[in-house]
């Protein structure tokens, strides 16, 4: 039996209508159920995909079942029709948060609500053990009022449940994947909190953090950090920095996003806590002085191109991250990595000047020393004579008969 043509009843009961959306694996159409007159969204799964969508697909299904929340698509039916999947779900008749970002950054106030809504969705399905794994644009939803609602489960992973992808393959959209994602480790919620991250970053700068191909992007996070402007509120720096941090257990999570973007006090986002490291690096700020000004030139430096450094895909790269600061031994070995890595030709560098000063400074204090410890001898009641005064340069100074 073949599939309805628009107009037509699917199952007996949905007559579908156009199409509002599509992806790799499945197709989205409009559609009006007969029996409980109302509107749903109706997604018919490709009969031609692989094994593996097709496991998604019924992932998707369940995992939405199980979940109920405000902030997510509902599942209403789920079936098969002429040998094809499908499952109908609540219409969301809006935009999409990518489509509302076409014409530019939006609002810091729409940001705001739109981030700590997504994030409260979030937090209700960590709870759940269940782990999104595509948070992107296209996949929040938003209604006339502007309500987002987090869609397409199709990449959700139970923690601790086994994987439907093969071991060492990354899955999910390269612009907003996690560096853990990236090398290949274990994922948890950590990586929908830094991948919200990103996209809360790019509502309010409206472009995309990481982008060219799909190499070049995935890369890039591992090359450098998402670069967050300062004129920004400051919470909103501080949140979206520990959002967007390398390492999983810096960031904080849903919940505490959410918190923090509903806070009508912008200090509250200082609630988040932090882990152990982090307070010990801001107690011993003194001893990190030339370590921060290292920080300083990698970020406002010209990064190199991914392209241009094969050597910059390398996870030791990112290796560096975590022990930059853990004892002298590394602090001074990422100085002579930055130095070879950022310093101009030789010929090209004022050196003299920086190698005079520390050498000038020791003679300048210790000839005064001398004159004021030393008091007028036996024989010079004025102080010292004519015979003391210091020898001109390249002069041999004669000794008295």
């Amino acid at each position: 039996m073949p599939l309805p043509e628009n107009g037509e009843l699917l199952a007996d009961r949905y007559e579908l209508a156009e199409v509002i959306g599509s992806g790799g694996m499945a197709v989205v159409h409009r559609a009006w159920d007969t029996r409980l007159r109302r509107p749903v969204a109706v997604k018919l799964f490709a009969a031609s995909a692989d094994l593996d969508n097709a496991r998604r697909f019924d992932n998707e299904v369940r995992t939405l079942a199980g979940l109920s929340h405000p902030g997510l698509v509902s599942v209403y039916d789920a079936g098969v029709w002429a040998g094809t999947s499908f499952v109908v779900l609540r219409l969301v008749d809006g935009p999409t948060l990518r489509n509302r970002m076409a014409d530019g950054p939006l609002p810091v106030g729409e940001v705001r609500s739109t981030g700590a809504a997504v994030a409260e969705a979030l937090a209700h399905v960590h709870a759940r053990g269940v782990v999104h794994r595509d948070v992107k644009p296209s996949n929040i939803l938003l209604d006339d009022d502007g309500t987002p609602y987090l869609a397409d489960f199709g990449l959700a992973h139970s923690v601790g449940s086994t994987r439907l992808t093969r071991t060492g393959l990354i899955v999910g959209t390269a612009a907003y994947l996690a560096p853990e994602q990236v090398r290949g480790a274990e994922v948890d919620s950590a990586a929908d909190v830094y991948a919200l991250g990103l996209v809360l970053l790019e509502c309010l700068t409206g472009r995309c953090e990481y982008t060219g191909s799909d190499v070049e992007t995935i890369v890039s996070r591992l090359h450098r950090s998402p670069v967050i402007p300062e004129h920004l509120p400051a919470d909103l720096v501080r949140l979206l920095t520990l959002m967007t941090s390398q390492s999983p257990g810096d960031r904080p999570t849903a919940r505490h996003c959410a918190e923090a973007l509903r806070a009508e006090q912008p200090t509250a986002v200082s609630a988040i806590p932090q882990p152990p490291r982090r307070r010990a690096l801001i107690a011993s700020a003194a001893g990190l002085l030339g370590v921060i000004g290292i920080g300083c030139a990698l970020a406002s430096g010209p990064t190199a191109p991914v392209s241009d450094s094969p050597d910059a895909a390398k996870p030791a790269v990112v290796q560096q991250v975590s022990p930059i600061v853990s004892t002298p031994e590394a602090t001074e070995a990422q100085a002579q990595l930055v130095a070879i890595s950022t310093t101009p030709p030789a010929a090209d560098q004022p050196t003299h000047d920086v190698a005079e000063e520390p050498a000038q400074a020791p003679v300048q204090e210790q000839r005064p020393a001398p004159e004021q410890a030393a008091g007028p001898g036996p024989g010079q009641p004025h102080g010292p004579g004519k015979d003391d005064k210091p020898t001109p340069p390249g002069q041999v100074r004669k000794g008295k008969p």
